[in-house]
């Protein structure tokens, strides 16, 4: 049969990690997903040769894994005159053999090159496909010569799914509020303000930014405010700009975006 409670009682062993896999894959997407949890996976270069990976819990193809105590791995030594970006992995492997999976912290190194560094190629394979390996991309490593550079983030991390949040939060010259509510994955906003500003402030940058778990996915957001006949642009790294100009008056802002 092709049909299976993968969750029930059926009086011998049968949930693998083939059954898990699909369903993660179904309920969170086929992509990689790092969870907001723990670190997040946090890296700190511990030495110029160490680099320090904190706790975590992720998803790779479908697979969950976690750190629960800081990890390290080495970077190998640079050489004088050349830049070499590095790429922190984890890597998936199945033995052919006995069929044991693990996941492991490993390090993909780069080609150096003298003039601009590029990332190593990450090996494609696909879990549920058969393949005895796979790779997920956290951070970068970068080397200029024999110095290490700040580790570069590859992921973003996601909050708990279904979370429901509202917060307060005080948009760039008013002295009213708004309200964003996320829901899943999307945001709406509404409330009645007052910009105390003036049209002066046309594209002007907000003074504040909006909490990272309320950003759009996308490169910007619009929400207009027609009775004054001004917007604002809100950036998917939580930067917002005026447009227009709101002369003083009250009105209501509404509208939704997707986040992360």
């Amino acid at each position: 049969m092709t049909i299976e409670l993968v969750d029930g009682k059926a009086g011998t062993a049968h949930i693998s990690s083939e059954d898990k896999a699909i369903i993660h894959q179904a309920k969170f997407s086929k992509s990689d997903v790092v969870f907001d949890w723990g670190d997040a996976f946090k890296c700190s270069m511990s030495s110029s040769n160490m680099a320090t990976i904190g706790t975590g819990c992720a998803s790779i193809q479908g697979l969950d894994w976690h750190i629960t105590a800081a990890e390290s791995v080495t970077i190998h030594n640079g050489s004088q005159g050349m830049k070499r970006n590095d790429i922190i992995c984890a890597h998936y492997h199945r033995d052919s053999k006995t069929g044991n999976e693990n996941v492991a912290l490993t390090v993909l190194k780069g080609s150096p090159n003298a003039t601009a560094a590029a990332d190593p190629t990450i090996p494609s394979g696909k879990i549920l496909s058969g393949a005895v390996d796979a790779y997920m991309p956290l951070w970068r490593i970068p080397l200029n010569g024999i110095t290490v550079g700040t580790p570069v983030r590859l992921f973003t991390p996601r909050g708990a799914l279904w979370d429901s949040v509202t917060q307060r939060w005080k948009p760039p010259y008013t002295n009213d509020s708004l309200t964003l509510c996320r829901v899943g994955r999307v945001v709406t906003i509404n409330g009645n303000v007052k910009f105390t500003g003036s049209g002066q402030q046309n594209y002007s940058t907000a003074n504040e930014t909006i909490p990272e778990a309320f950003r759009p996915l996308a490169d910007m957001s619009i929400i207009s405010f027609p009775s004054c006949g001004f917007s604002l642009l809100v950036m998917c790294d939580g930067k917002v700009q005026m447009l227009g100009d709101p002369k003083s008056a009250y009105s209501t802002a509404h509208g939704c975006w997707m986040t992360e």
